[in-house]
């Protein structure tokens, strides 16, 4: 029981992390194409990865996780970032968020195949009724919609679920921020390369919250955030902690507001009830 709340606990300071990084993205891209931001991201956490892990003398994994460690660092280091980067160039941070909606599912589904978690049926019945709610509210939310952005966003749901059963599955034997540690350094070479090749043709006139926007996809969605989140999926489970990425939109939603004035409906806090007692529903019958 102590080892599932840690895991809740821990899973939820890394859902609250990530809920930042769809509106950070968003001002980032205003200055900075989604090639170079989405290489830049992965080069400055790689570095960071690396002092940690020589700093606390980590040691080297084994040849047999080098599978599951690109699995990884292709999900959630190079394809959602990237993903998510280009949708924001047809859709808004608000209407991108709401998709995010979809990961509890997705990974969820990822986490039986690769996870060999067994769930029982009624928690997909709730993971599935959250998911849909928040897909409903998307389409009630006015937003206009791209189709080229609503793929685009999509997709980076399915890579990410991906990633993150994967990675939550090596943490059990590796820990948490050991792993996207080395599958940070793993993208490192090509994502290094990519950097210098997408380079801003000038400096000048980057906004300040445009490098603000870069620091924090950096050093907190890309490293601090999954420190959290995989020792919450191990802790917890991931189907049941996975969950947990149902309330994301609404603080993603907040923020939003918040940093880039975008509106948001009173029905945001309907559907946030709701997916509040859909997260309670999985997580009880998530064993």
């Amino acid at each position: 029981m102590k080892s599932s709340m840690e895991g809740w606990g821990s899973g939820l300071v890394g859902v609250i992390i990530f809920s930042g990084s769809l509106p950070a993205t968003r001002i980032a891209v205003s200055d900075f194409s989604p090639l170079f931001l989405t290489s830049a991201r992965a080069v400055i956490a790689a570095l960071l990865g690396a002092v940690l892990l020589f700093a606390l003398r980590q040691p080297k994994p084994s040849r047999d996780t080098l599978l599951s460690l690109t699995i990884v660092a292709l999900g959630v280091v190079v394809g959602f970032p990237l993903l998510t980067a280009v949708a924001l160039q047809y859709i808004t941070s608000a209407h991108s968020i709401v998709f995010i909606g979809l990961l509890p599912l997705a990974t969820a589904i990822f986490g039986v195949l690769r996870g060999g978690e067994r769930p029982k049926p009624l928690f997909w019945l709730f993971s599935g009724i959250g998911s849909a709610t928040v897909v409903g509210f998307a389409l009630n939310s006015g937003a206009e919609i791209s189709l080229v952005g609503d793929l685009l966003m999509v997709a980076a749901v399915i890579v990410c679920g991906l990633g993150y059963a994967e990675g939550a599955k090596l943490s059990r034997s590796l820990g948490g921020w050991q792993v996207i540690s080395w599958a940070l350094i793993l993208s490192l070479p090509p994502m290094a390369v990519i950097a210098l090749v997408s380079l801003p043709q000038t400096w000048a006139g980057i906004d300040g919250s445009a490098w603000a926007g870069l620091a924090y996809v950096s050093v907190f969605s890309m490293l601090i955030g999954f420190v959290f989140w995989y020792r919450g999926l191990a802790l917890g489970g991931i189907a049941a902690v996975g969950q947990l990425q149902l309330l994301q939109p609404f603080f993603g939603l907040l923020l939003a507001a918040f940093l880039l004035h975008e509106k948001v409906s009173p029905l945001m806090v309907v559907t946030t009830l709701a997916i509040v007692l859909c997260v309670a529903g999985a997580r009880k019958f998530a064993r």
